[in-house]
């Protein structure tokens, strides 16, 4: 399907999201006792890759899978994928590249438009570029994008798939035409059967040969036939719908096509605002109080300054009688819901769909319901998440970012810093908007110094969840915060892009790069280029070509004293068999032609040699040897560097520590 993908679970041990856009899963978050933002449960990443695992489990290759995959086995391969929209293009390009990866590499997703450098690819490299979004105005734009991406791919032994746009051939550069492989419908009712089975649905095959599943299994897109075995698997689990599989269908059948008409024919019979404000607010706030849903309801009629009945409250219908009109059940904790198996989506796209002049007040109404005293936190991320929902079926990208900003406003206190992580979440985990939000954000941490709360939110955002999929991207935008931030949102900042630079050889290189670059110019640049090299918490052996620049901008631009400490632990890691010799080289490459750089190393290696080193005192004597051999070895170079007699003696630590 074109959006991304389907998904069915064996065992599922939580929420489930098999469909496109129809449910939103959203991780919890929460505030630690750091009282910094931390999510709950998995990260991201283990995220992505157990929907990609998900997704292979019920994965039906389209017609013509076979040749795409045949040609993306060639290192440097680019393969274009065209087709039918909602035949599964995006589910087979991701099933494509994990074929074509390595066991436990990622899948990067490229965005749409070039930016900073924003494809340094090497052999066994895969790359997704999904194009199916764009629009005519910008397929030239993105076609030249592509082009790019697609030379530096062959050049460099990655692998890149893209999705094109359905529709929009005619468009297509000649010189791109031999790269499509035109893919067709995947066979509907193999695409629900398997989405059934994966999830221990009980059904006979002959069950499925009814007139209206075979309508959909031929018409409908991919994500509504895994939508529906979604409300299948739903309608099973409530125990509400029956004991089989024939009655389960029937109410998953019913909710995908009549509930729309279900919702009209009872908008059409209650037309008061406060009817049709309850209305709206029970589908947003479903599973929340009673009493939310009236304080909601109330407070959607004055973001529209609706006219107030002034009929004296106690004259008025109760509010009991009043969900009871409106067919909204309200159980015996006072948690309200629909009968009707996903009535509340049904009415939330009605309001959106049919109301587009009312939006940006939607919007604003559910910014203003995050002050409800009588919604739990968990309504509250409830309620972000079905607005995110419809926001962005809508192409409203723009309203999450609008409600992010108000959200870690200073007026907010900080107090909805876990709704705004999440409303960004759900943007920028989006297929279609993802990119367009990564650019906003882009935006917002290059602008200059942002709010305290929104600063927090967007590092560990993109620490978490940007991170997962979009590494490098992660990367720009935490440097920029930790370089235009202050006190302890710019030391976060810090903190996270080198966690993610530490245990990573590509994003050790391209921070490394950045910060080499930048790093004469402004003293925050080269602080954390000292930290990325410094092997303390370092997972990975660096990449040496960047560490021996990084270090030669370090020595430049920065007192000895500072760097100093850094060298004695390099040398300590060597101590303990970490590094090796090409730590010593690389530094001696930093310094080489500079004598009073070689001279400070000099008398930093010396120092080091000197101390006691840690550990039981029975191994000391054993520890300082190898030291001082490390050491003179170390300094014997460095006398060849500069052209000392190897046989002569070094350079006076004393006077060498006065000269400097």
């Amino acid at each position: 399907m074109t959006g991304p993908g389907h998904t069915c679970v064996n065992d599922p041990q939580g929420a489930v999201h098999s469909g496109s856009g129809n449910q939103f899963v959203v991780t919890n978050w929460l505030i630690g006792a750091n009282e910094r933002l931390v999510r709950a449960g998995a990260t991201r990443l283990r995220v992505v890759q157990e929907y990609r695992r998900r997704l292979a489990q019920c994965f039906v290759p389209p017609r013509h899978y076979g040749k795409a995959a045949e040609r993306l086995n060639n290192p440097g391969a680019v393969v274009l994928l065209n087709g039918p929209s909602g035949s599964g293009r995006r589910a087979a390009a991701t099933m494509l590249l994990e074929g074509a990866a390595a066991p436990g590499s990622r899948i990067e997703e490229l965005p749409l438009r070039w930016e900073e450098d924003s494809l340094d690819a090497s052999v066994g490299d895969c790359y997704l570029l999904d194009l199916s979004g764009v629009s005519d105005s910008e397929y030239p734009e993105a076609q030249r994008s592509l082009m790019h991406y697609g030379a530096i791919t062959e050049q460099s032994g990655a692998r890149l798939v893209a999705v094109l746009p359905a529709g929009q051939e005619w468009m297509l550069d000649r010189a791109l035409s031999p790269l499509v492989v035109q893919l067709e419908r995947p066979r509907g009712r193999a695409v629900f059967a398997r989405c059934l089975r994966v999830n221990r649905v009980p059904f006979e095959p002959e069950q499925l040969d009814t007139e209206v599943l075979a309508r959909m299994f031929s018409t409908s897109p991919m994500r509504e036939l895994a939508r529906l075995a979604d409300l299948v698997v739903r309608a099973r689990d409530s125990h509400q719908y029956g004991n089989g599989f024939e009655a389960w269908c029937v109410g998953a059948v019913a909710a995908v096509t009549d509930a729309s008409d279900a919702v009209v024919r009872q908008l059409r019979d209650h037309r008061g605002g406060l009817d049709r404000a309850l209305l709206l607010t029970a589908a947003m706030t479903s599973g929340a109080a009673a009493e939310a849903v009236l304080s909601g309801a109330l407070r959607l009629l004055e973001v529209l300054r609706h006219e107030r009945d002034d009929t004296p409250r106690l004259a008025q219908t109760g509010l009991g009688e009043q969900l009871r009109a409106l067919a909204i059940s309200r159980d015996g904790d006072g948690w309200v819901s629909f009968a009707q198996l996903d009535y509340d989506s049904a009415v939330r796209r009605h309001f959106w769909q049919n109301f587009p002049d009312l939006r940006p007040a939607f919007r604003d109404w559910v910014g203003r319901c995050m002050e409800l005293s009588e919604l739990r936190g968990e309504d509250r991320m409830r309620l972000v998440a079905r607005f995110a929902e419809q926001a962005l079926a809508t192409g409203r990208p723009d309203d999450l970012c609008v409600l992010a900003r108000r959200w870690t406003h200073p007026d907010a206190g900080g107090k909805l810093r876990p709704e705004a992580a999440a409303v960004l979440e759900l943007g920028l985990s989006h297929d279609q908007y993802g990119s367009h939000l990564r650019s906003r954000v882009y935006g917002w941490v290059t602008a200059g110094p942002l709010p305290e709360d929104l600063a927090r939110v967007l590092t560990d955002v993109c620490q978490q969840v940007m991170a997962a999929t979009h590494p490098e991207q992660a990367v720009v935008r935490l440097r920029h915060l930790a370089v235009r931030q202050a006190g302890a949102e710019a030391a976060a900042a810090r903190a996270a892009v080198l966690t993610l630079a530490r245990g990573n050889r590509f994003l050790f290189r391209r921070l490394a790069m950045r910060l080499v670059n930048a790093g004469l110019s402004s003293p925050r640049n080269a602080d954390i280029l000292l930290d990325l090299l410094d092997p303390t918490d370092l997972r990975i052996q660096p990449p040496w070509r960047e560490f021996t620049l990084g270090w030669r901008v370090v020595m430049n631009a920065m007192a000895a004293e500072v760097w100093t400490p850094v060298v004695q632990r390099w040398l300590s890691a060597l101590e303990q068999r970490r590094g090796g010799n090409r730590v010593l080289h690389a530094l001696l490459l930093a310094a080489a032609g500079d004598d009073l750089l070689l001279n400070r190393l000099y008398v930093a290696t010396r120092a080091w040699a000197g101390q006691s080193p840690p550990g039981p005192p029975q191994v000391s004597p054993t520890r300082c040897r190898f030291r001082e051999e490390i050491a003179e070895r170390f300094c014997r170079e460095i006398d060849l560097v500069q052209g000392v007699d190897e046989a002569g003696p070094g350079p006076d630590p004393q006077c060498t520590t006065e000269s400097i």
